[in-house]
């Protein structure tokens, strides 16, 4: 954060899937930029150092920040890593609500927007480090998942159907059809799922880290995969509470004076994927291990509610993950005995 702080000049990036829109910030006071688009693309990108050379800019001084944009940004996260140049990447919605009340909209402004908010926050901003090659492989091929899982979850669905229709019309050919895509799509989730193991074999760290992390009762291939995934391998966060926070299970105080008392909720700002994933592994930590079912049959015994319950498991799961993970030892249950 403190090399964020003494640069002298602030790009902001507005990134489409053609093209880069840039604004760089020549002086706060009155507010002026120069504003300059390239194509997405390595020969766009290669042109930005010749046009900061017009503006009497060097590349060293500059700090780039750009919002999220999923994959569009990915080609130029990975050039400006490559050419080792300082950036940040922030959520839209910070962004957005950190600029108060705003009239109209384009690519343009948008850049310039950016530029300022960089400017203004540069104490605060966060480097951003690309993911290594190997776990974009992983995290593509969960994507890819993903989409298989649902298919072949809307083909079952499909066959219930079909099946009660062959019942009075006495057409079968639907049915075997639909059971024939249903193993194709099987064997499909098997196959990514051994390919996505093969790339965590592969690298010592995330291996090492991936059996840390299902050794937490509750935690899976999946969970496990999606946490080494979204943490950078660990890295991203430096603790379970601001993953919490990250993936929307973090409880928050509502309160204000005396007049405001509000109950304590999360937030809904979340990575909504990761907070399903987590309460399926709530659920099966109840299952499988004997103290978090005592926890929850003590809260439900006591009239919490069920929700309430299951995210304060959420939170206790990810607590023991960041705790193995940082002691680099699995995890221990501990047997409590009853003396006489």
């Amino acid at each position: 954060m403190d090399k964020f702080r003494q640069k002298k000049h602030f790009i902001g990036v507005d990134i489409s899937n053609d093209k880069l829109d840039l604004a760089i910030l020549q002086d706060a006071e009155s507010g002026r930029f120069k504003n300059k688009v390239v194509t997405n693309d390595f020969k766009g990108f290669d042109s930005i150092p010749a046009w900061l050379e017009t503006q009497t800019v060097q590349l060293t001084d500059c700090v780039f920040c750009m919002e999220h944009t999923g994959t569009y940004g990915l080609l130029f996260f990975a050039w400006l890593s490559q050419m080792g140049i300082d950036y940040c990447v922030e959520p839209a919605l910070k962004i957005k609500r950190s600029l108060g009340l705003t009239r109209g909209k384009d690519d343009k402004v948008d850049a310039r927007r950016i530029a300022d908010y960089a400017f203004t926050h540069r104490a605060k901003l966060q480097p951003f480090s690309l993911p290594s090659g190997v776990l974009l492989q992983i995290k593509q091929l969960l994507t890819y998942r993903d989409q298989m899982v649902r298919i072949c979850t809307s083909l079952k669905n499909s066959l219930k159907s079909h099946q009660q229709y062959q019942r009075v019309s006495g057409l079968k050919s639907v049915s075997r059809e639909i059971e024939m895509q249903i193993t194709d799509f099987e064997e499909r989730i098997v196959q990514i799922k051994k390919q996505i193991i093969d790339l965590i074999k592969s690298d010592e760290s995330l291996y090492k880290n991936y059996n840390l992390t299902r050794s937490v009762i509750g935690i899976a291939f999946v969970i496990a995969t999606y946490m080494l995934v979204t943490t950078n391998n660990f890295t991203s966060f430096d603790n379970g509470r601001e993953y919490a926070c990250y993936s929307g299970i973090a409880p928050f105080k509502n309160e204000s004076g005396t007049s405001i008392r509000g109950k304590t909720k999360v937030s809904s700002l979340a990575n909504k994927k990761v907070k399903a994933l987590l309460s399926n592994g709530a659920n099966s930590a109840i299952n499988w291990d004997p103290e978090m079912k005592k926890y929850y049959n003590r809260k439900s015994d006591e009239g919490k509610d069920h929700n309430l319950i299951i995210n304060s498991i959420r939170c206790k799961l990810i607590n023991r993950v960041f705790a193995v993970i940082k002691r680099q030892t699995p995890y221990v249950k501990i047997y409590q005995q009853n003396f006489v």
